[in-house]
């Protein structure tokens, strides 16, 4: 079954979320998906309160940039999340944008040799293992979690070049596919994920969840927010890459990316959405009834 779920994103006040991310949980929403972009929104403060404030409601931090943070504090944070509020925690890893990390002093020159350390030993640590290593950029010496995760939890990650999506494919449980991305684009980034998951030396065929961010928008002036969506990010179209409408446009369309291989559609309101708490009630009542 698809799982649907809405984007907080980070340009929104962090005041604001503690009251969406209510409306989210009453109205039954599965995931709501938090940003961790320089300079907003931390993401682990944000999952944290995000996940104390509801009950059932599943949270998602997508992306962590790894140049920012050490892989035994990521683990330490992960772990206690999960012993917190079991299975509602999903954390993605990734490059972060590089001109961020520029800004702060941590860009790597090889971000893809950065990420592959950085899963190995970030799901060694969840595992419960003492982990040893001495990577480029990933050094580890006797390092184990006193208070692991009883089991542990999927590893996301999140790229956008062909390198970067065959490497999601082989070290990570999930794939998260940024917004923008039309049906197609999504099919081939898939195609990509899937040649990297023929790599793994173990576990080639298990289960990997695909998650696509989605520009969305409802209402009288949609059409108009979602152009503003074009210009900002340089589309040549908004068409194909968003959805517009009611609750039955909505559910045709998330359909489409479905059909190209999404298991999980986070959609992904505009910077200037009018009712934020209406629109995740909107995806949770009406849309999710029609979606399979």
């Amino acid at each position: 079954m698809t799982t649907l779920g809405a984007v907080y994103l980070p340009q929104f006040p962090p005041e604001r979320l503690r009251s969406v991310a209510r409306a989210a949980d009453e109205a039954g929403l599965e995931e709501l998906w938090l940003w961790e972009d320089c300079f907003l929104q931390g993401g682990i403060a944000s999952m944290a309160a995000t996940l104390g404030w509801t009950e059932r409601l599943r949270v998602g931090v997508g992306l962590l940039p790894v140049p920012l943070r050490n892989v035994a504090l990521t683990a330490m944070e992960m772990a206690a999340l999960n012993r917190f509020f079991p299975g509602r925690a999903v954390v993605g890893i990734g490059h972060g944008v590089q001109s961020w990390m520029g800004q702060v002093g941590a860009r790597v020159e090889s971000p893809v040799t950065l990420l592959r350390e950085y899963a190995d030993a970030l799901r060694a640590l969840l595992s419960g293992e003492r982990v040893t290593t001495k990577g480029r950029y990933v050094s580890l010496d006797g390092v184990r979690l006193d208070w692991p995760p009883a089991a542990p939890p999927p590893i996301f990650a999140g790229a956008t070049g062909p390198r970067s999506l065959r490497l999601c494919g082989e070290i990570a449980d999930g794939t998260i596919v940024t917004g923008g991305n039309s049906p197609d684009e999504l099919r081939a980034a898939r195609a990509l994920v899937d040649e990297g998951r023929a790599r793994r030396s173990t576990g080639a065929g298990d289960p990997h969840t695909t998650v696509v961010y989605v520009h969305a928008a409802t209402g009288p002036s949609a059409a108009e927010r979602l152009d503003g969506e074009r210009r900002k990010w340089g589309y040549d179209t908004i068409e194909g890459r968003s959805i517009a409408g009611g609750a039955e446009q909505f559910a045709e369309a998330i359909q489409r990316w479905v059909e190209a291989g999404a298991d999980t559609v986070v959609l992904q309101p505009t910077p200037d959405e009018p009712d934020l708490e209406g629109f995740v009630r909107f995806v949770a009542q009406e849309v999710r009834p029609l979606v399979p």
